[in-house]
């Protein structure tokens, strides 16, 4: 069976990660996957494509509105299914997977709140031209019907699935943390969905406590010069590095104070990693996170109880990375996921 996936590639994100995963475990099972790229030339795609392992095309998509993008790409879609992933691959895919005669399977990623607004109806739409959708988390699959309005009768959860730590792509850099510094890490987007802003404000309280604790953030966005002005003494902001599990390894636990969360790709590495999670208790991360199990959880845009939660875990981490690790292995594999999305598959064609 020839699955052709549909990505806007923007960088590697955690959609783009998941790809990475999840691609090659199809093809293990006997699924031939490739990738279709549309390729936005204002981001640098080289470490994506660098560790694709499957076949690809690349088509440039350098505007959100292009009528020539879909002519290309209904040349490109010669399959048994097409599997897209987030907006424009949504639009697009799905439009030339409708032209070409290929049943559409189309992957939601995310519970962004724009896609409550009049996008839902482009939502909506595409979703007629699908015969299934894939949600990563059930909390995703809830807001898809209950909120988009996407019919129940479609819409299947498969978790994302990790068994490894991310590979690096490179050495990192020296860096100005104290070598003897109790790292928090932090890893995500600088946007405002991801929250970064509550974890600066609450680090002073916890370094009231344990004065040796800092702030280590990884990756890049657009709050960036905001983060900076707010940042204060044990405020780290490293930009993406290219050997994130080096990073796992150095801190006692990972803070995820997200105002919203598709899934969480970086809750899933840390608990591989072995360590507490300290989130925020919104949209996917109870279905990873268990609480005062495997982490603590706490109300979102709450600088307060987001300290108060890390401080709790530096005093005494106890058994919470131990439980993370068993509950990863257990619950989120790459077999799992790899087995689920081609359940879909068959179910489609």
């Amino acid at each position: 069976m020839r699955v052709v996936h549909v990505h806007r590639i923007r960088g590697v994100g955690g959609s783009e990660r998941h790809l990475l995963t999840l691609l090659p475990a199809l093809a293990e099972r006997g699924i031939e996957p490739v990738l279709v790229g549309l390729d936005d030339p204002a981001w640098d795609p080289s470490d994506f494509y660098g560790a694709l392992r499957v076949p690809s095309m690349r088509i440039p998509a350098p505007r959100d509105l292009d009528p020539l993008l879909l002519g290309r790409l209904v040349r490109s879609l010669r399959a048994d299914v097409v599997h897209t992933h987030l907006v424009h691959a949504d639009l697009y895919g799905g439009i030339a997977a409708r032209l070409r005669g290929a049943p559409l399977v189309s992957t939601k990623h995310n519970d962004d709140p724009f896609r409550l607004g009049p996008f839902r109806h482009v939502e909506r739409a595409v979703t007629r031209l699908a015969s299934r959708v894939i949600a990563i988390t059930e909390a995703l699959r809830r807001f898809n019907v209950e909120r988009v309005g996407l019919p129940a009768e479609k819409v299947t959860t498969v978790h994302y699935g990790l068994d490894d730590l991310p590979e690096p792509w490179g050495t990192n850099p020296p860096d100005p943390v104290p070598a003897g510094a109790r790292v928090v890490l932090c890893v995500a987007r600088l946007g405002a969905q991801k929250g970064v802003d509550v974890a600066v404000r609450a680090l002073p309280a916890v370094r009231e406590r344990h004065p040796d604790a800092v702030l280590v953030v990884l990756g890049e966005g657009p709050e960036r010069d905001a983060l900076e002005a707010l940042a204060g003494d044990g405020v780290y902001l490293l930009g993406r590095v290219p050997d994130v599990a080096a990073w796992l390894r150095r801190a006692e636990l990972l803070v995820h104070p997200a105002r919203w969360e598709g899934f969480g790709l970086a809750v899933l590495e840390a608990m591989l990693a072995g360590l507490p999670v300290v989130a925020s208790r919104v949209s996917s991360t109870p279905e990873l996170v268990v609480d005062r199990v495997t982490g603590l959880l706490v109300p979102p845009d709450d600088p307060a109880a987001l300290a108060t939660a890390i401080v709790a875990v530096l005093d005494r981490p106890g058994e919470l990375g131990h439980a993370g690790r068993e509950r990863a292995r257990r619950e989120f594999s790459v077999d799992r996921m790899a087995g689920k999305t081609i359940d879909v598959y068959r179910a489609t064609v």
